[in-house]
């Protein structure tokens, strides 16, 4: 096997696009701070950052390979076809995860400890006790995901700020659309791994209702928080567009409850929080 073709599976276990995401957001956080680092400094503490959320998600996987031998989704993956052993994944991972705490801890204390609170909440609390017994982990998996933006600005203010909560909790509610969409369309590879997702529980109405009312719930705060930071006018208009969009998106999703318009709002809901997050950045 070619070294290319190993590191391509190597990148598989960190989930880069999710991964990505998490880092775009906690930059979006500091620059809405008012920055202050210099370049090296910057890319020094995202770097630690990046590091423990890979390492974390190649854990999972080393975790839940039993369940993604079962699934469709994610029956290819590097550990369930054997590419890369369970043993391997986990030095891997945890020296992602040693390597970036060591960083963060260097670059701040409170940075380091909230990465670290990412970190046990996504591979203690969800993937190891929550994930397989209760179709509420989602809450602590969006938990998880909201570090990261909490740490952004932790960077800068060197304090867990009001603001700071809010994109944190923006986050946590804008997390269970991409799960639960996910859930919904592959309902029967969650029953036959024995996984109890929101829609198998509660049914896939109540799940789109659920999801409706988080992305009203995210948008809100997230317009809020572009108030709280005197942002520009043009990005408040684009924001109180987005917001209005967002409500008719999602009272078509509870009114007349579709896989077409969970779909729709499902991408609408990731543009929103992607262009909101820019508006913040720039």
């Amino acid at each position: 096997m070619s070294i290319l073709a190993i590191i391509r599976f190597y990148i598989q276990l960190i989930k880069t696009p999710q991964t990505g995401l998490l880092i775009f957001t906690a930059f979006a956080a500091y620059r809405s701070a008012g920055g202050g680092l210099d370049v090296w400094n910057l890319m020094f503490a995202l770097a630690g950052m990046l590091f423990a959320i890979s390492g974390t998600t190649a854990l999972n996987m080393v975790f839940d390979r039993d369940i993604d031998a079962v699934m469709a989704r994610t029956k290819n993956r590097p550990i369930p076809k054997g590419i890369i052993t369970p043993k391997t994944a986990s030095i891997f991972g945890w020296t992602l995860i040693i390597a970036g705490s060591l960083i963060n801890f260097w670059m701040s204390w409170l940075y380091g400890l909230v990465i670290t609170a990412g970190v046990f909440f996504d591979l203690v609390v969800y993937t190891i006790w929550l994930k397989r017994k209760s179709p509420w982990s989602i809450v602590f998996g969006g938990l998880s995901g909201g570090m990261p933006i909490l740490a952004g600005r932790v960077l800068v203010t060197e304090q867990i700020d009001f603001i700071g909560i809010l994109l944190m909790l923006a986050i946590v509610l804008w997390i269970p659309t991409h799960i639960l969409t996910m859930a919904m369309n592959h309902s029967k590879d969650y029953k036959l791994a024995g996984v109890p997702t929101f829609p198998n529980v509660f049914g896939f109405n109540s799940a789109r209702i659920f999801i409706a009312v988080t992305n009203l719930f995210a948008a809100g705060i997230l317009l809020t928080v572009g108030y709280l930071l005197q942002i520009n006018h043009s990005g408040i208009v684009a924001m109180r567009i987005g917001s209005l969009i967002m409500l008719i998106l999602s009272l078509r999703l509870i009114l007349k409850p579709s896989e077409k318009a969970n779909f729709t709002l499902f991408k609408y809901a990731s543009l929103f929080m992607a262009g909101a997050m820019l508006v913040f950045a720039l």
